[in-house]
């Protein structure tokens, strides 16, 4: 299988300062594809090159096969790529069927009227949210009055409606409860079973990251400090990468030689 997103030797800087030195990743379709590090690490940068709104000083983004050059967001999404931000571009306030379909509304009539398709936006976005496991009763109700799970679930509806080949998920469990997060996983697993889509999950969780990926690539100061499937990697070695491939005793060390000395 050929891989849908590739990158090679990734570079960014922001002046003096290099947040991407040479970054080399592979996603495939039907995968949920880990992206973990520690702040810093260069996650937020990779996908917001991926995402078109940056452009790399050096390397190649390539999408089924082709190399890319986005010079923005809208670039990226007509290539496929969808990405899910944190705080996921929903109005709390319009409905449902409205966040689904914002900026992209259907008419009806004359296209300079501008008069909305309330009916068929509705039965699209309930539709859509259903595939991926929300039953939404009623579509006009506001965005404001669902779960975070829920939210995110939309979001990630939306996104593949428009085309996602590759869905690119920013921390979509962080802030959440328990219950949500829950919710949220399995939307991503069922994201995952149609086989057709590729999903870059980016967490600071190691409990989710193994729930449900299958493969992992490690930052650290902008370089990629680990790889594997989830059969190459153990928790102990999951946990060694996230922390930035610092070695645990190491790090106690430090620790029991500060609390000596206060």
């Amino acid at each position: 299988m050929n891989p849908i997103i590739k990158v090679q030797n990734l570079v960014k800087k922001f002046d003096k300062f290099t947040a991407l030195k040479g970054i080399d990743l592979e996603v495939f379709p039907g995968e949920v594809h880990a992206l973990l590090g520690d702040n810093g690490a260069g996650k937020s940068t990779l996908i917001r090159l991926l995402s078109g709104y940056h452009i790399p000083t050096s390397g190649e983004i390539i999408v089924d096969g082709t190399p890319v050059h986005f010079k923005s967001p809208r670039d990226a999404s007509a290539a496929g790529i969808g990405t899910v931000y944190q705080d996921l571009a929903l109005n709390a306030l319009m409905s449902v069927s409205r966040n689904f379909f914002m900026g992209r509304e259907l008419t009806v009539g004359a296209r300079f009227l501008g008069i909305l398709d309330i009916k068929q936006m509705d039965e699209i976005a309930v539709q859509e949210m259903r595939k991926i496991g929300i039953n939404v009763s009623d579509p006009r109700q506001a965005v404001g009055t669902m779960s975070g799970g829920q939210r995110q679930t939309l979001a990630i509806a939306r996104a593949i409606y428009f085309g996602a080949k590759v869905l690119i998920l920013d921390e979509p469990t962080s802030a959440l409860g328990q219950k949500q997060q829950m919710e949220v996983l399995k939307t991503i697993m069922r994201v995952r079973a149609r086989g057709d889509i590729a999903v870059i999950f980016i967490t600071h969780n190691e409990v989710h990251s193994k729930l449900v990926a299958d493969r992992f690539t490690f930052l650290s100061l902008g370089k990629v400090i680990g790889r594997g499937t989830k059969e190459d990697l153990a928790g102990e070695d999951i946990r060694h990468l996230m922390a930035g491939g610092v070695e645990m005793a190491d790090l106690e060390k430090e620790i029991s030689s500060i609390t000596a000395n206060a």
